[in-house]
């Protein structure tokens, strides 16, 4: 049997590619950044080609690094950023446009006016299990046909395709043979019948956008295709957006499990098995990853910048030199000296859903010093972490009791203990914290026989260390009384065009 796995996770700001072995043990990665490009405020885009050389690039140098023989190599999963939207001509392989990030608000506008027709956001609602927001794909499909000179007749003669991430890189390592994207991924474009399993041509019609520009949706754990390296074929054999392939990483494999992930963003999955659960408290539902064909479904809350806020820290502010200076100097002050951020950068996302909120820094005195900052910045990412749970909670009607973290910042011993502390449960970080990509691996290997079933998956997965509450009922409180109130202050600050 063929001893390794290659994961492919195309985040929002970095390639990542890791090299797994049948033990679920990192044996090489190589990460690199890419540039984000900010157009006007509140646009976020980025080059396709850009993305692509990233990730490519990567997936070499992991070869190089680890002298692997690509015959060891049973497959190859994919894991993205979500929602992203790519559009590209198929003759010529160019995109017509930068991707439109995920955190862009430039539709923001479009969908107030798509708002307003209340039959048809009950609808998207019913059939996506979304609401009509900037975050998603489909308006941003619809701004790229209506802005780009020629891109809307090119569409409606069947010459430009359409794919999230995920389907960008598959096409373009298969040489354009794939023009695909999984269930996860399909389930956060805005255009995807959750329930039926099929792309909507009630909503794609509603938006003017046409059918053949649409990948076709495949389970996430399945051969696709192949990638030709060094003359061998490896099989491309896994997908999921992000923040599923996490879960499926943190074997949230049964109904009731839930993870946190703590990246650019902040992700709140939980598994609902074969239950579609409608939320009333702004959370979404979605498909998570699944290995055939009857899908399991998920509730997701979505926090728009997480760990970004400490890149703001240190990349716009300068008040730190590398992101992981951030958790010793919020360790030098005993609290944030009632300072409070709120990183409504580009808005807020669940459970508020405001396009309109904008960040704010409240609460400074006299005595505010940088500490203080760093350590609200910090905090920011627990409190709203603490907002998405609360809202589970009430949807599903059952206390959480134990949060399963994961991602780059949980690295961070400061953050995971006051994220234990404001939401007075134990929070477990994984021995690998990698999980998105592991849970890449793990579809993969799924489908190249790696493992025989998710449960010899589980009996291998391993916990690294455990954060339980210090503070009392009271101290919590305190602290998200004052959470609370700065978050009004940020809400609506944008005057709505």
């Amino acid at each position: 049997m063929k001893k390794y796995i290659v994961a492919l996770d195309q985040g929002t700001t970095s390639s990542r590619c890791i090299i797994f072995d049948t033990n679920q043990q990192i044996v090489c990665q190589v990460q690199r950044e890419f540039p984000q490009y900010y157009p006007q405020p509140g646009w976020v885009e980025q080059s396709p080609m850009e993305l692509y050389s990233c990730q490519y690039g990567v997936l070499m140098e992991v070869l190089a690094q680890s002298s692997i023989p690509v015959e060891e190599i049973a497959g190859i999963g994919i894991t993205n950023q979500r929602e992203t939207t790519v559009v590209w001509d198929k003759e010529t392989g160019q995109p017509v446009y930068n991707a439109v990030v995920w955190q862009c608000r430039r539709t923001a506008g479009l969908c107030d006016e798509l708002n307003k027709d209340l039959e048809f956001s009950r609808l998207v609602k019913e059939r996506t299990g979304l609401l009509i927001d900037a975050y998603f794909s489909a308006t941003k499909i619809k701004w790229i046909l209506d802005n780009v000179e020629g891109a809307r007749q090119k569409a409606r003669d069947g010459r430009l395709l359409f794919g999230t991430v995920d389907t960008w890189l598959l096409w373009k390592l298969s040489g354009g043979r794939l023009h695909i994207t999984d269930f996860t991924n399909a389930s956060r474009t805005m255009l995807f019948n959750i329930k039926d399993l099929c792309w909507d041509p009630e909503i794609c019609r509603r938006l003017d956008i046409p059918l053949s520009m649409l990948p076709e949706v495949r389970p996430s754990s399945q051969v696709y295709g192949t990638m030709n390296i060094q003359g061998v074929a490896v099989p491309l054999a896994g997908i999921a957006g992000d923040q599923q392939a996490a879960l499926f990483g943190q074997t949230c494999f049964d109904s009731g499990e839930v993870k946190n992930t703590y990246g650019t963003g902040c992700f709140l999955l939980m598994n609902t098995g074969s239950n579609l659960v409608r939320s009333s408290n702004g959370l979404l539902s979605t498909i998570a990853a699944g290995t055939g064909n009857a899908v399991q479904y998920a509730l997701e809350g979505s926090v728009f910048v997480g760990g970004a806020v400490i890149q703001w820290l240190r990349d716009e502010l300068r008040l730190i030199t590398e992101a992981r200076d951030a958790e010793y100097y919020a360790q030098k002050v005993p609290d944030s000296g009632g300072v409070y951020l709120v990183p409504a950068f580009t808005g807020l996302g669940a459970p508020y859903w405001d396009m309109y909120a904008r960040g704010c820094l409240v609460g400074i005195t006299r005595g505010t010093r940088r500490e203080h900052i760093i350590r609200a910045a910090q905090e920011s990412i627990a409190y709203q972490s603490y907002d998405l749970v609360r809202a589970m909670e009430k949807d599903t009607g059952a206390e959480i009791s134990v949060l399963n973290a994961d991602g780059g910042a949980t690295r961070d011993g400061f953050l995971m203990q006051f994220q234990a502390d404001i939401l007075g449960k134990k929070v477990i970080r994984p021995e690998i914290r990698e999980t998105t990509a592991l849970g890449a691996a793990f579809l993969a290997g799924l489908a190249t026989g790696v493992w025989k079933d998710t449960g010899e998956i589980k009996k291998q997965h391993r916990f690294d260390t455990e954060f339980v509450p210090e503070i009392s009922r009271t101290q919590q409180e305190t602290l998200l009384d004052g959470w609370h109130r700065a978050v009004n202050r940020s809400l609506g600050w944008i005057q709505q065009e």
